[in-house]
């Protein structure tokens, strides 16, 4: 939207309250809450366990409205171009905000400069699953018999942060493997449960699940330091120093919308990530939920868009 329209936007709902404001165009008119990526996917479960409880505390109902294509390009695109009406916001994630900018030359949003960010949501480290019927038990001796093959054990990755992640780890610690793209990451654990692929880097409710259900051995997980979502599990920084890579999750709105919405679509966040029902929902699915300010949030992203263009340096993964 051009800059005047913002500004009008602004102008326009600068006296009124920020409940006013979220029901300015009537109460029965549903909030949209934009998924760049396709049902069933981590990041649509996500949404849809927060719409309900954000419902609650707008006093309009939420609906989760999936844009899924171009590793979450399509609807964050969508919502940066969208009226900063407090209508419209989207799940951003680490996908589109922190990777794709590294790696898509003509990314058709600023992560930074076209919106502004109500709040993060949560973390979520990745765990690395090799098959139960694989001879290691542990990250160093999955490091050592690749160390003599190199080139010829195999990793799956269904998308870019499973990539980046998997090829720092891999770099740092000296070690060749070849990596396997997929569709996705349901997809690239599949090959793995099956045997045809030695390691994979995938989300937590998927390699849990799978782990648990003793068809993946999980012998590591990406965070620094251990988990309360499988203390057990090792994180590869006890083999490879230093190493520390999450994803993450927040709420995003179009540039423009007046702060006093932001605060309120804040307040109504921070408070379903306060209830210990959301909490427990989110945890069993693998998420580690954190509250922010707007501005504690902007700058989280800000960091993190740092860091992984560090990431992907390092992965030398090339943008297209």
């Amino acid at each position: 939207m051009p800059l005047r329209r913002r500004l009008l936007f602004c102008t326009a709902f600068a006296g009124l309250s920020a409940p006013a404001l979220i029901r300015a165009q009537g109460s029965d008119r549903a909030l949209r809450v934009v998924v760049a990526f396709p049902a069933g996917s981590l990041t649509d479960v996500l949404a849809r366990f927060l719409a309900e409880p954000l419902a609650q505390r707008l006093g309009r109902p939420v609906i989760v409205d999936n844009r899924a294509g171009g590793n979450g390009t399509v609807g964050t695109a969508a919502v940066a171009q969208a009226a900063p009406d407090g209508e419209t916001v989207v799940i951003i994630s680490t996908s589109a905000a922190s990777v794709n900018p590294h790696i898509i030359r003509r990314l058709p949003f600023d992560p930074v400069r076209d919106f502004v960010h109500v709040g993060s949501i949560a973390e979520a480290p990745y765990l690395l699953a090799i098959p139960a019927t694989a001879p290691d038990g542990s990250l160093p001796s999955l490091f050592e018999r690749a160390r003599l093959r190199p080139g010829e054990l195999t990793f799956s990755h269904g998308n870019a942060s499973s990539l980046i992640m998997t090829e720092v780890m891999l770099r740092n610690a000296g070690v060749r493997m070849t990596a396997v793209p997929y569709r996705g990451g349901a997809e690239a654990l599949a090959d793995v449960v099956a045997g045809r692929i030695d390691c994979t880097f995938t989300d937590f409710a998927g390699g849990l699940a799978q782990m648990r259900g003793g068809n993946v051995r999980g012998i590591a997980q990406s965070a620094a330091a251990r988990t309360p979502l499988a203390p057990d599990v090792p994180p590869v920084a006890e083999t490879v120093p230093g190493y520390d890579i999450n994803v993450w999750f927040g709420l995003s709105a179009p540039a423009g919308t007046p702060a006093p919405v932001v605060a309120r679509w804040n307040e109504a966040l921070n408070g379903a990530l306060r209830d210990e029902t959301v909490v427990a929902r989110l945890r069993q699915v693998g998420f580690l939920p954190f509250t922010q300010t707007p501005e504690q949030f902007g700058q989280y992203i800000r960091d993190q868009l740092r860091s992984w263009g560090e990431f992907v340096r390092i992965a030398g993964v090339e943008p297209t």
